[in-house]
């Protein structure tokens, strides 16, 4: 087996941000080197990576000439050059998840069309190249008023997803390929985190219930354990397995759900890394996420998934009206309460709505953490000096 321990082995990863840093914490409790690429000169992970480069993630000489210095290349964000990683992987690197598992998730038409071919259940969709293209299907009745609007490209938290419901709502959309999914009357947002090692062992964390801003729509709130029924849980898990074997990846892997009024699980859409839904899981899980990342890309014994204790994540997002130098204002008055533990991810700016860190609530009581989750939230403010 490789020493990955206090030895020459160099993990590199893909992406400075906060997923980044919160990997940075397992890797430093394991002594594992770090190298990291982000373009951001003042990236979180900078301070705790053992070799920081800034540059850009999309540039192929720049991820490629990146990869050669390091015997393992992983990656917290999916916007990254994946002819380079390919390359790679050509020249005996192993990246993980692979190239292709990027390539089918980066593109959500792609992404939806791969559920579609694997017999995996989720909203109905038609896939279009253009606004026009678009407007053409609305006209020819192909789509049918309200419907869910989502940029096949560059979308996340909230942004490059809208809720068509006239005519007028189109006219406000960017001229770009995207697809147009059923609106699907749900009962819950649910997610599983997966995790699949290169032998192609796969464990699942319980199923979190995921409440949204209603305006910004940003998870406010994961709650593990989901409240759901124990037979809508166990399909929850069984269809996050179905789609980690479909898609072969290695590492983590956060499949976001639809429960419908029926009772019926939707897969929506994947990322192939460490994400908000499993954050729950550094404090209330035996193994939280980023560990079990690290364990999986380096082929080392998966660990426990349970949960200790119930957990809620409160993500902590700018407040709006405010931009400039960050203030934690009343930070010091969550800090008292019991199980409550803020992350604070190092952005020193902030604006409306960006994510700068996250508070978890542990409890034995689901009802309890939620209560107290509330008041955190009712507290803590994200503003500016």
């Amino acid at each position: 087996m490789t020493n990955y321990f206090s030895s020459e082995f160099k993990l590199g990863i893909l992406g400075g941000g906060q997923l980044g840093k919160m990997m940075l914490y397992e890797t430093r409790k394991y002594d594992i080197c770090t190298y990291v690429l982000d373009p951001n000169p003042d990236a979180p992970c900078r301070i705790a990576c053992d070799h920081f480069q800034q540059g850009d993630l999309m540039d192929f000489d720049t991820v490629y000439n990146f990869g050669k210095k390091v015997d393992i290349l992983t990656f917290e964000i999916e916007t990254v050059n994946t002819e380079a990683l390919a390359k790679l992987e050509e020249e005996g690197k192993k990246v993980y998840p692979n190239a292709s598992t990027l390539q089918k998730i980066q593109n959500k038409g792609r992404q939806k069309l791969f559920y579609k071919k694997k017999d995996i259940p989720t909203a109905p969709f038609i896939q279009f190249s253009n606004k026009a293209h678009l407007a053409e299907g609305i006209t020819n009745r192909k789509v049918k008023l309200p419907f869910v609007w989502k940029s096949t490209q560059g979308g996340y938290d909230g942004k490059g997803v809208s809720i068509i419901r006239t005519g007028a709502d189109i006219a406000k959309l960017p001229d770009t390929e995207c697809i147009a999914e059923k609106l699907i009357d749900f009962k819950n947002e649910l997610a599983v985190i997966v995790v699949r090692n290169p032998k192609g062992e796969i464990k699942t964390y319980p199923v979190v219930e995921m409440e949204f801003h209603p305006e910004a729509n940003q998870v406010e709130y994961v709650i593990c354990p989901a409240r759901i029924e124990n037979s809508v849980a166990e399909k929850a898990r069984a269809i996050a397995e179905q789609v980690s074997e479909a898609f072969e990846h290695v590492g983590l892997l956060a499949v976001e759900m639809f429960q419908t009024k029926e009772d019926e699980i939707l897969v929506n859409e994947v990322a192939p890394r460490p994400h908000n839904s499993g954050h729950y899981s550094i404090e209330a899980s035996y193994t939280n996420q980023f560990e079990q990342h690290i364990r999986a890309i380096l082929d080392l014994p998966l660990g426990a998934t349970e949960s200790k204790v119930a957990g809620i994540m409160v993500n902590l997002v700018g407040a709006e009206g405010y931009s400039g130098n960050v203030v934690y204002e009343n930070i010091e008055t969550i800090m008292k309460m019991k199980g409550v533990t803020p992350h604070i991810y190092g952005k020193n700016k902030t604006r409306p709505f960006r994510k700068m860190g996250h508070v978890t609530i542990v409890n034995e009581d689901i009802s309890e953490a939620r209560r107290i989750a509330e008041k955190v939230k009712k507290t803590i403010r994200v503003v500016s000096e």
